[in-house]
């Protein structure tokens, strides 16, 4: 059976236009694939530590090197990554800060971003066969032939970090204006049908 980890990003739970895209996705993932599985990790409910040095040396070292604080440091990453070995696709619904993502978002990246475990030591790839789908909700209109797309630049890096770990399809889902209508309802009708068909396909 196929799984989907949905990743959630935006502290703004019931008024967050990426949550209830994110939620539209999933819903017609799991119509689109019944029996499937659905693994939620909500980002802003996970304890995500930034790299410090005791997950420096637990993530560089073998196991069995390891000291206590490397070991309770690298825990999370661990189970991270698993989640990810263990879907086939993933869904990330994320706002845009200040043109970037958000720096719980980042700090999830660097969780995961592991030589030996999600890329070879030169510089493959090694979580192939995977399909990515991110739904990214901005207040501004970065769309294709906007004088600021250019400053978009959580598109890009989404795009590059998820192909240097092995993902190859990738489909970015751009929400623009999220902030239109009450609390980006208008946004969520707008995109929710594109949604709905990146789900299904």
């Amino acid at each position: 059976m196929s799984t989907l980890l949905t990743i959630e990003v935006s502290p703004r739970y019931a008024h967050s236009t990426s949550r209830k895209l994110a939620s539209v996705f999933t819903d017609g993932w799991r119509a689109a694939h019944p029996g499937g599985t659905v693994i939620t990790r909500d980002l802003m409910k996970t304890d995500l530590p930034f790299v410090d040095l005791p997950w420096i040396g637990g993530a560089f070292t073998p196991p069995e090197q390891h000291s206590p604080e490397s070991k309770a440091a690298i825990k999370i990453s661990n189970e991270l990554i698993a989640e990810l070995k263990a879907a086939d696709q993933i869904v990330i619904g994320t706002p845009m800060y200040n043109f970037s993502i958000p720096a719980v978002l980042k700090a999830y990246i660097d969780h995961i971003v592991r030589v030996g475990v999600t890329v070879s030591t030169d510089n493959v790839g090694l979580l192939t066969g995977k399909k990515a789908t991110i739904i990214l909700a901005t207040g501004g209109d970065f769309s294709p032939g906007s004088p600021v797309e250019g400053y978009n630049l959580a598109s890009g890096y989404l795009r590059q970090v998820l192909g240097f770990i092995g993902f190859k399809d990738i489909e970015i889902i751009l929400a623009g204006r999220a902030k239109a209508g009450g609390m980006g309802e208008t946004a969520v009708e707008q995109f929710g049908e594109t949604v709905k068909l990146a789900a299904a396909a």
